[in-house]
């Protein structure tokens, strides 16, 4: 678990330059996170140094993006983390909850068909990952089942502060929601996903992995992508933009380079 420094409770500016520095620390603890009312972050199974996804609840098979983004929405009103994404078929469907038991998803997906926010559903039951993860050939296989994940992404329509409702992902909801559908929990925004990994040098950087910018000013971690092989990453890029695949390579990139994390 990421413990994030505690500021105290009464600050005495003794120095000018006291002020512009603790706004920048409160910056620092924010970026590529919502700056209004923030959703409770999943909590977390931990299983051999990794959290483990517990059971989640699917519902809806849309053709149309914007049915499976109001769906999520709705249930993110609920107090429930919730996000969408497109499967293999091309569908748009909605996940929600990570639920210690499958009696609890149960429950709750019942509760909410009773009020007919949702209608069919299934429980999605946690992955194996200690077995997947305990060879360096499953930790490949993994990482392959990540780089897909992301791909079905492309296109998406980018939000900032948002981790899925109405209008898309920002930088760090899309690390996040890759990640929790393939069963790991990553926390929610840029800087704390930077923080829980293990870095990891460009050359050693696999498939899976996590890069990370200073893009709203040095040394702070502000934006984040998921490397794909090649030099290339998947991100959602800015405001008005979608998610899409750039290079390590690009001047822009390589100027705001940060680092690399692992969390295999």
């Amino acid at each position: 678990m990421v413990l994030l420094p505690q500021l105290p409770m009464k600050i005495t500016l003794k120095r000018p330059f006291a002020f512009p520095v603790l706004i920048w620390i409160i910056l620092s603890l924010s970026s590529c996170a919502p700056s209004h009312k923030r959703l409770p972050p999943p909590t977390t199974l931990t299983v051999n140094r990794l959290t483990r996804i517990g059971y989640a609840v699917q519902v809806g098979a849309f053709s149309e993006l914007k049915n499976a983004a109001n769906l999520t929405h709705r249930l993110q009103r609920e107090d429930l983390w919730a996000f969408y994404f497109k499967d293999a078929s091309g569908l748009y469907k909605v996940r929600f909850g990570n639920f210690h038991s499958r009696s609890e998803a149960l429950g709750k997906a019942q509760s909410l068909r009773r009020r007919g926010i949702i209608a069919s559903f299934y429980i999605v039951r946690p992955q194996s990952l200690a077995r997947i993860l305990s060879t360096e050939h499953g930790k490949a296989r993994f990482r392959k089942r990540l780089v897909k994940t992301a791909y079905n992404f492309l296109g998406l329509p980018y939000r900032w502060g948002g981790s899925s409702p109405g209008k898309g992902f920002d930088c760090s909801g899309l690390t996040m929601a890759v990640y929790q559908l393939n069963g790991i929990a990553l926390p929610r925004s840029s800087y704390l996903q930077w923080r829980a990994g293990r870095p990891v040098t460009l050359k050693n950087i696999k498939k899976g992995d996590l890069v990370f910018f200073a893009t709203s000013g040095w040394p702070r971690v502000s934006h984040v992508g998921i490397y794909v092989g090649n030099n290339r990453f998947i991100h959602a890029p800015g405001k008005g933009k979608r998610i899409k695949i750039d290079s390590l390579n690009n001047r822009y990139f390589r100027k705001h380079f940060v680092g690399a994390r692992k969390y295999l």
